[in-house]
């Protein structure tokens, strides 16, 4: 809501703005944003969608990824990541996590690849590599992974989008990078709307055409001789997954300030790294990475004492993911190749604080005396 506040005249006029021009679906405020997110992004294409879990079925999708492929991904994530996999009637496998920075393991990759080629059931097709909590994946050590067993890589942003290795964008490695923009992501709209950002010109095209229902775009020979609104042409099986007008506009608004924003984001895990340290574990960080800061995530023995004692001081926190998903019933029969200790470890311990591009200093200061209080005691 401080972010509400601080943007509600901008945001109101930009809404009004679409809501009189009356162009409801696929606006010019559509078009413009994809443009301005792909500038940010560093890619030549963004396609907006209807949501993030959209944006990883759409590259799958357009890899033909389906029945008897392995697409292996990390336990500890929302379980969008290994659901839009088993949309396609792939299996996700699942990886391993680093001990510091929660995201996959590149040589839990390898061992977990090299699993399933020896069981011979699953062919490896494609890695969708986590920004979890909002710092990059090991993206140099898990492309080489990908790149050697012939595997596309996705990175899933929805957390990590405008994070940065080294400078670099997660696609610089990835052959796709999707993000949310859920509310409560760093650039988040007024509901649900998501997107993939790629450097390839066809597969932009295919991801065109498969949100829109399988359309006919141009790659495909015969639209230029239609004659008509090429939705109407269908080369191929697609999906309704298109980003409303109005959450595009709310979107340029916010992109116009998200650089700004994920600098405050960085400040304010800095008071928490200073302010906490020794108390709690804090988060690591991947050598050469900036973090955007989606949550700020530490972690402690007796976590369940010290959040009851949290909850009664009247500070918010959160548990990702208590139960992680080659634990959940509806993935518990996919592969996990030999187990996930260090998943299983973290998800008994961490837990994360309130952060924002607008948390206050002195909010974040109570929050640091509490937990330090607490910690002690």
């Amino acid at each position: 809501m401080a972010q509400r506040r601080r943007l509600g005249e901008r945001i109101d006029q930009a809404v009004m703005a679409a809501v009189n021009a009356g162009q409801w679906i696929m606006g010019p405020q559509v078009r413009e944003f994809e443009q301005k997110l792909a500038a940010f992004g560093g890619a030549k294409h963004a396609l907006s969608c209807a949501n993030g879990t959209d944006a990883l079925a759409l590259p799958l999708m357009a890899w033909g990824v389906g029945p008897g492929d392995a697409v292996f991904c990390p336990s500890f994530t929302f379980t969008a990541t290994a659901e839009a996999v088993c949309w396609t009637g792939a299996s996700p496998v699942f990886v391993d996590i680093l001990p510091d920075t929660y995201n996959l393991d590149p040589k839990a990759l390898e061992a977990a690849v090299q699993a399933i080629l020896a069981d011979g059931k699953l062919k490896p097709v494609a890695v969708i590599a986590v920004d979890l909590f909002g710092q990059p994946a090991d993206y140099p050590a898990i492309s080489e992974v990908a790149r050697r067993h012939g595997m596309k890589l996705i990175s899933d942003s929805a957390q990590g989008f405008g994070c940065t290795l080294d400078g670099k964008h997660p696609l610089h490695w990835a052959d796709v990078t999707t993000t949310s923009f859920f509310p409560a992501k760093p650039l988040g709209c007024y509901g649900d709307g998501g997107a993939v950002l790629t450097n390839d010109a066809r597969m932009a095209e295919l991801i065109d055409s498969l949100r829109i229902h399988g359309k006919a775009v141009a790659g495909d020979g015969d639209v230029a001789s239609f004659g008509h609104d090429p939705k109407y042409l269908n080369t191929r099986i697609g999906m309704n997954s298109r980003l409303d007008t109005i959450q595009a506009a709310i979107l340029l608004e916010k992109l116009a300030i998200f650089e700004g924003d994920i600098a405050l984001r960085n400040a304010a895990a800095d008071r928490y790294a200073a302010g906490l340290a020794g108390s709690v574990t804090v988060p690591a960080m991947i050598a050469g990475g900036t973090s955007v800061w989606a949550q700020y995530t530490v972690e402690t023995d007796g976590r369940e004492a010290l959040l009851a004692g949290l909850k009664a001081a009247g500070v918010p926190t959160a548990v990702y993911y208590p139960v992680p998903l080659h634990r959940q019933v509806a993935y518990r029969d996919y592969p996990a190749p030999g187990g996930l200790p260090v998943t299983d470890a973290k998800a008994e311990r961490v837990f994360s604080l309130p952060i924002s591009a607008d948390i206050e200093p002195g909010a974040q200061a109570y929050v640091i005396e509490t937990v330090r209080g607490l910690a002690k005691a």
